[in-house]
């Protein structure tokens, strides 16, 4: 206790960002030295309050971030989110409980601003459950064999009319907000870009100080002459002993907002003069790519992890906030050792919309507010969670009725790092 006492948790001033981003780089191994520029660029995320630093006289041993975000539900609505970010722990400072004072002062800013749901990318598994997140989406990435694909290496122009054309950066400013807002609104787990993200992943902006390369970027344009996907990839540059090339397309992402579009940029990567193998980038776990191989067995999975993690904040706004194709209720024992959403729950949901009332009734499932929001996109199954005992059915068949409300016949997807 004598530790926590000396370290003092509090929102970083425009004084102290540059030794929060040299925190900052040491605790994602980057060399702690930052560049002026660097810290120039990052401060453009800057958001007074919502940066948090823990420090030990003037020098700060932890770092936290936060900021306004939209998460796309089932159905296509959206629901506020507290997106956390950079977070970090300085080597010498672990287990003085630092993360825990951060999110707790950052989540109950969050719930009093009325954010339903807060939001992160786990580096690591164990950390996040004890503050009531839980894994909401996977993501998959695939390498493709393209030799072994089966297609016709010969293409050149999708059999649809449409056209492939490669663009640039301004092109891509211009183009993609649009063709990503398209995505979203159908895609469940997928959350908002701001103006910084496109400016990052077009060379206007460097947050992380390493040299910028410029990318190649692909877009598919329809026979009507609709824009309905765009592409970032880089290539390298390796040769086999017999002179043979044996190089590689590695996706930075790719925006295909209709099957078509889906199935032209997949085809023209695998069509590329000297490219051997293409590297998917992050991708749903049922995406469609290895499907419109010939082969499927030529793309092969590299990982398959979790990825989205969601901590509901306000279970009502959240479980009203989705759609279901199923009709049904069910009484839910919510669990939330944060004290910010727990309680007794009925959930009378349909194709017309959905009620979520606190109830007296019996329960019919008890589960953690973590592993609610697991299910709570779709992805998740509670027969499953039940079998391996993180969800009790307090009502014989309750974990299936939950099945039949929740899941969805696509999975959730989130195609952002943040």
């Amino acid at each position: 206790m004598s530790h926590r006492t000396e370290i003092d948790v509090r929102p970083v001033t425009e004084a102290e960002f540059p030794d929060w981003n040299r925190a900052l780089n040491t605790g994602f191994l980057m060399p702690p030295a930052v560049a002026a520029e660097q810290v120039a660029d990052r401060r453009r995320q800057f958001v007074p309050g919502r940066t948090l630093g823990a420090f030990e006289g003037d020098r700060c041993v932890a770092t936290f971030r936060s900021f306004d975000q939209e998460l796309t539900v089932v159905g296509g609505g959206t629901v506020r989110a507290d997106a956390i970010s950079n977070v970090t722990v300085t080597a010498t400072h672990r287990r003085r409980g630092l993360l825990t004072r951060m999110m707790a002062q950052d989540l109950a800013a969050a719930k009093e601003r009325g954010d339903v749901v807060a939001t992160l990318i786990a580096a690591e598994y164990p950390i996040y459950g004890r503050y009531g997140f839980g894994p909401a989406t996977t993501m998959t990435e695939w390498a493709v064999d393209v030799p072994r694909a089966g297609l016709d290496r010969r293409w050149a122009a999708p059999e649809d009319g449409g056209r492939i054309d490669l663009v640039d950066g301004e092109d891509v400013r211009g183009l993609g907000p649009g063709l990503h807002e398209w995505l979203r609104r159908s895609q469940p787990g997928a959350v908002s870009r701001t103006e910084l993200w496109w400016q990052a992943r077009t060379g206007l902006v460097n947050m992380n100080g390493t040299p910028w390369t410029e990318p190649y970027y692909v877009m598919y344009r329809s026979a009507d002459g609709e824009v309905e996907g765009l592409a970032s990839y880089r290539t390298d540059d390796r040769w086999g002993d017999a002179k043979q090339p044996l190089n590689t397309a590695t996706v930075d992402w790719l925006i295909g907002v209709t099957p078509a579009a889906e199935r032209a940029l997949w085809h023209y990567l695998c069509s590329i003069d000297w490219v051997q193998t293409v590297k998917s980038g992050w991708r749903s776990p049922d995406d469609l790519l290895p499907h419109l191989l010939p082969d499927p067995r030529a793309a092969r999975i590299t990982t398959q992890a979790d990825w989205l993690w969601v901590r509901i904040l306000d279970v009502a706004a959240a479980l009203e906030a989705r759609t279901y194709d199923g009709q049904g209720a069910v009484v839910l024992e919510v669990v939330d050792r944060g004290g910010l959403t727990g309680g007794r729950w009925r959930l009378e949901a349909g194709p017309d919309g959905a009620s979520c009332v606190p109830t007296a009734e019996s329960a019919h499932l008890a589960l953690d507010v973590g592993d609610l929001a697991a299910l709570w996109l779709g992805d998740a199954s509670a027969v499953r969670l039940a079998a391996l005992g993180r969800v009790r059915e307090e009502r014989a068949g309750a974990a299936r009725v939950v099945d039949a409300l929740l899941r969805t016949s696509r999975r959730p997807w989130c195609p952002d790092m943040f």
